[in-house]
C-alpha cells in the first residue's frame, strides 16, 4: 500500500531541516524548532503540516527578514537542472525537493506583509530546488505592481524552474493555492506574461502557460478566442499543441469563436447514428460506444467529435461531463460520402 501523501513532511523530514539549520546557522534553538513543528504533526495532513514547520521556522528565525531570508537560502541544496525537479534529494549540500516548501511558506509568512522584494529573491532560488507557485502569490495578492515585475524580469530567467514559476505562480485558479481573485475578475495585468513563454524550449514551462490560459478560459472565454486569433495563425507545432490544451474546455462546451479559430463550428452536413452496447451495465463492466458519421456534403468538413457522460449525482439528478475526442479523422474514423466513389479525408483537427 502507497504510503499517504502527507507523510511527505514526516519527522524524519522535520530532522533534516533542523540539521541544516544548525549547520548554517550554529546559534539556532533546534531543539525548540523541531518541538515546535512536530506538535500534533501526526494528526495533519500535508499542507497542514507545510504550514505547521513554517511557522515552526518563522517562530525560530531571527526577526530581521533580510537575515532570516539570508540563513534559510544558505540551507539549500544544489539548483535543479533541466526540467524535472523530482528526482531533487536532500544531501549533505542542502536542502532539495519536498523539505524546501515549508522554506517557501516561512519567506510569504515573513515577507509577503512588508519585504516584497526580498521575499521574492528568495523565492527566485527556492523554487529552483521546489516549486514555489504556492508561495508568491500573497505577494501577488499584497504587492501585485512589485511582483507583476519581477514575473516579467523572470520571463527570460535561464531557468526553466523560474520561468515556470512565471505562470504557474500567477495562474488565477491555481489548485490548492490561494485564488487570486482580482486576476479572476480581470486577468488583464497578467495577459503580457504568457506570450514568450508560449515558445518556451522546455515543454514544462509551456504547460504552464497552458494550464494559466485554460484559468483565463473559464471566466474570460471571450480573451482566450482573441488570443488564439492572435496567436494560432502560423504557429509551430508545438505552439498549436499548447494552444489546444489551453483552449481544451472551450473546445468541449462548444464556444463558438474558440471553435471558428480551430477551423471548427461549421454546421455537420450528414447523417449520424450511435450506438450503444451492452445499454445495461454493471459497476466494472465496458461500455462500446460506436458512431456513424456519413457525410452528405460536397466538401471536406473538419469536425471536433465528443461526447458526453450524464453521471448520477447523491441526489439522483444527472450531470454531463464531456469526455475526451471520440476519434480524429486521421486516426480512428473512416469516412464515406455516398456521392461520390472515393472521397478524401478531411484535414487532421488540430494536434
Amino acid at each position: 500500500m502507497a504510503e499517504a501523501f502527507k507523510h511527505l513532511i514526516s519527522p524524519a523530514v522535520v530532522a533534516t531541516i533542523g540539521a541544516h539549520l544548525q549547520r548554517v546557522w550554529p546559534l539556532v534553538d533546534r531543539t525548540g524548532f523541531e518541538a515546535r513543528a512536530l506538535h500534533g504533526l501526526d494528526a495533519l495532513e500535508l499542507k497542514a503540516r507545510v504550514m505547521q514547520v513554517a511557522r515552526a521556522l518563522v517562530a525560530t528565525l531571527p526577526a530581521d527578514v533580510d537575515r532570516a531570508a539570508g540563513i534559510l537560502e544558505a540551507t539549500l541544496g544544489p539548483a535543479g537542472g533541466g526540467d524535472d525537479l523530482s528526482q531533487l534529494r536532500c544531501s549533505d549540500a542542502g536542502l532539495a525537493g519536498w523539505p524546501v516548501w515549508p522554506l517557501t511558506e516561512a519567506i510569504a509568512l515573513l515577507a509577503a506583509a512588508h519585504h516584497p522584494e526580498r521575499g521574492l529573491r528568495a523565492l527566485h532560488a527556492m523554487t529552483q530546488r521546489l516549486t514555489a507557485e504556492f508561495a508568491i502569490r500573497p505577494f501577488i495578492v499584497r504587492h501585485p505592481a512589485v511582483s507583476l515585475a519581477a514575473l516579467t524580469r523572470w520571463v527570460a530567467d535561464p531557468s526553466a524552474h523560474v520561468r515556470r514559476l512565471v505562470t504557474e505562480g500567477s495562474r488565477p485558479r491555481l489548485p490548492w493555492g490561494l485564488r487570486l481573485q482580482a486576476l479572476v475578475e480581470d486577468p488583464s495585468p497578467t495577459l503580457p506574461l504568457p506570450r514568450a513563454p508560449q515558445d518556451d524550449p522546455s515543454p514544462y514551462v509551456r504547460r504552464s502557460v497552458a494550464n494559466h490560459l485554460n484559468d483565463i478560459a473559464k471566466d474570460h472565454p471571450a480573451l482566450i478566442a482573441q488570443w488564439l486569433a492572435d496567436h494560432l495563425p502560423g504557429a509551430p507545432a508545438e505552439r498549436r499543441a499548447l494552444l489546444r490544451h489551453a483552449s481544451r474546455s472551450l473546445v468541449k462546451a462548444g464556444d463558438a469563436p474558440v471553435l471558428a479559430a480551430w477551423g471548427l463550428g461549421a454546421i455537420y452536413r450528414g447523417e449520424v447514428a450511435l450506438a450503444l452496447s451492452p445499454t445495461t451495465l454493471a459497476v466494472g463492466d465496458t461500455l462500446a460506444l460506436q458512431v456513424d458519421l456519413r457525410s452528405t456534403g460536397r466538401q471536406p468538413q473538419r469536425l471536433a467529435i465528443d461526447y458526453a457522460v450524464h453521471h448520477v449525482k447523491a441526489g439522483g439528478h444527472t450531470t454531463p461531463k464531456a469526455e475526451p475526442r471520440v476519434g480524429r479523422p486521421s486516426r480512428a474514423c473512416q469516412w464515406r460520402n455516398p456521392s461520390r466513389a472515393a472521397d478524401p479525408a478531411p484535414p487532421a483537427l488540430p494536434p
